[in-house]
């Protein structure tokens, strides 16, 4: 089997509950998202997203991605997609980092691996131990009581596990974690994610004024180093997340941070291949881990589905079907999760069957129209 072509669309993907905020005043109500379908000579086809949360939560752009999608689908012209290990090098050698825009091509190539074999990706990367499995929501900044109020709105709907927006003033962060708590019950799961927004002193604050509460901490400052200068001395859960990039950093996160669980993101680590090899390092590190992107709709929440399903039970921290929380259904909202629960689909590769006339013309082809 050989690679043809690779298509490379653009389309937008809206926030379900409005308006999403952030840290820092990072507000998104859409998102401008990437899709990319890799055509074959034996005329199997694959798709990846990819869709960034702004131009200032990681290092990355959608412009920048769709450049870099270019050299790589060029030099992936005429390999084989169903060879992981190949497709890999063959980016690697073309470009060093860009994790971002390797990410959906990897994912596009697994979709293909699956449906060569009329399996699920999940087959081929482990084997299903959760049939169903909890999923998370965000939480968006806001005042106390609005983000109380979302939560006990989303519990009516099954969801129990949260993640708050905070990484302001540290006090508001405070009330913002107390209130959030408060909304729950004893089976409630709450991490108050900072997104790298506290400074080294507003991290100290936080983690005083947090302490007793029975809630995670996440990623408090920027750097890893900043975040195991925050945490040292409490005893608030810590996960790590943005600073998080490579297996170093894994080991250093658990070792020197005393991290317990980390967020793994597709797009950070360059697609499912990376992030199915560090949630296996996590798992026998006897650590935690969600698994999710940036953002996205049916097809990244597909991506997502399959390494959940595939993760140990005690280890899967959090992990969120996305396409709740946004419109991006090119696949007619599959897989779809029902009272808080996901499972990924059955059906060979992705399991999804994506509408190509939601997506338009591409913006540009690579190889053969």
């Amino acid at each position: 089997m050989r690679i043809l072509g690779i298509d490379v669309y653009k389309y937008q993907v809206g926030y379900a509950h409005g308006t999403y905020v952030m840290s820092g005043d990072r507000v998104a109500s859409a998102e401008d998202g990437t899709v990319v379908r890799i055509r074959t000579d034996e005329g199997l086809v694959g798709w990846g997203e990819i869709t960034t949360l702004g131009k200032v939560y990681l290092p990355t752009f959608p412009e920048g991605i769709r450049t870099a999608l270019k050299d790589l689908g060029e030099a992936l012209i005429g390999a084989d997609p169903t060879n992981i290990g190949k497709i890999a090098r063959i980016m690697n050698g073309t470009l060093m980092g860009q994790e971002f825009a390797k990410s959906p091509l990897d994912i596009a190539c697994w979709d293909i691996f699956g449906k060569s074999l009329n399996r699920p990706i999940s087959a081929l990367i482990g084997g299903t131990l959760n049939e169903r499995f909890p999923i998370y929501e965000a939480v968006p900044l806001d005042r106390p009581e609005a983000m109380a109020e979302f939560i006990q709105e989303r519990r009516r709907a099954g969801i129990n596990r949260f993640q708050l927006k905070v990484g302001n003033n540290p006090f508001d962060d405070i009330a913002r974690t107390r209130a959030s708590v408060e909304a729950g019950d004893t089976e409630t799961v709450i991490v108050a994610d900072s997104n790298g927004g506290w400074s080294l002193a507003s991290a100290k604050l936080a983690l005083q004024g947090l302490g007793g509460l029975p809630v995670y901490v996440e990623q408090p400052c920027r750097s890893t180093a900043d975040c195991i200068l925050a945490h040292r001395g409490s005893s608030i859960p810590l996960v790590l997340d943005e600073s998080i990039v490579n297996h170093d950093e894994i080991y250093r996160a658990k070792y020197e941070a005393n991290a317990v669980s980390i967020n793994l993101k597709f797009g950070k680590l360059g697609g499912l291949t990376n992030v199915v090899k560090a949630r296996d390092l996590l798992q026998e590190l006897n650590m935690a881990v969600s698994i999710e992107d940036m953002w996205g709709g049916d097809i990244i929440t597909a991506a997502t589905s399959h390494v959940a399903a595939t993760t140990r039970p005690e280890s899967l921290l959090m992990t969120p079907f996305f396409n709740d929380w946004t419109d991006g259904h090119l696949a007619n909202h599959t897989p779809r999760s029902s009272t808080g629960f996901g499972s990924a689909p059955t059906a060979p590769g992705l399991g999804i069957v994506v509408d190509v006339s939601r997506l338009g013309e591409p913006i540009f082809t690579v190889g053969a129209k």
